[in-house]
């Protein structure tokens, strides 16, 4: 094998750990929302939280930036990279979610309805984001385990 296949296998490996380390970070998310917090507190809860989501925020755009420089198979990358942007995109709606509210308040803007919401941000952080990360996961793994299946077989 030489050098730059051992480095390309090398990538592989991390940005596959890294992708195995983000589905842990959201298992954990949806665990932490799902229970409401009851295990740990409320101050606690907010301190986790916030920890995991900008963890899983970095690793997100450390997956994509891994996924972009690797060479493979366009359906593979399309897979990763929808995966981590999404990821990351959940941080970086809610940010501009609040920002932009924070604006229409502080000026008096009516950007929607009658209280001057940012609904646009919301929807893409709360539901599209989510989704999107999702089905991307879903389709990383099922292509992971198709290539551990030929790899075992052949």
């Amino acid at each position: 094998m030489g050098k730059g296949k051992a480095m390309k296998a090398k990538a592989i490996q991390i940005r596959n750990a890294i992708f195995w380390v983000i589905i842990a970070i959201f298992a954990a998310m949806v665990v932490i929302i799902a229970s409401q917090g009851r295990f740990l507190g409320h101050k606690l809860t907010i301190v986790v939280f916030a920890s995991l989501i900008i963890t899983f925020s970095v690793l997100a755009a450390v997956l994509v930036v891994l996924t972009a420089r690797v060479k493979e198979a366009f359906i593979r990358k399309l897979f990763f990279i929808v995966t981590g942007a999404s990821a990351a995109g959940v941080l970086v709606f809610g940010i501009l979610h609040n920002l932009v509210y924070g604006l229409c308040v502080k000026f008096g803007w009516v950007y929607w309805g009658e209280g001057g919401d940012e609904p646009v941000f919301f929807i893409l952080a709360l539901f599209v984001c989510p989704v999107l990360f999702f089905l991307g996961a879903l389709g990383s793994i099922v292509l992971l385990i198709r290539a551990g299946l030929r790899k075992n077989a052949g």
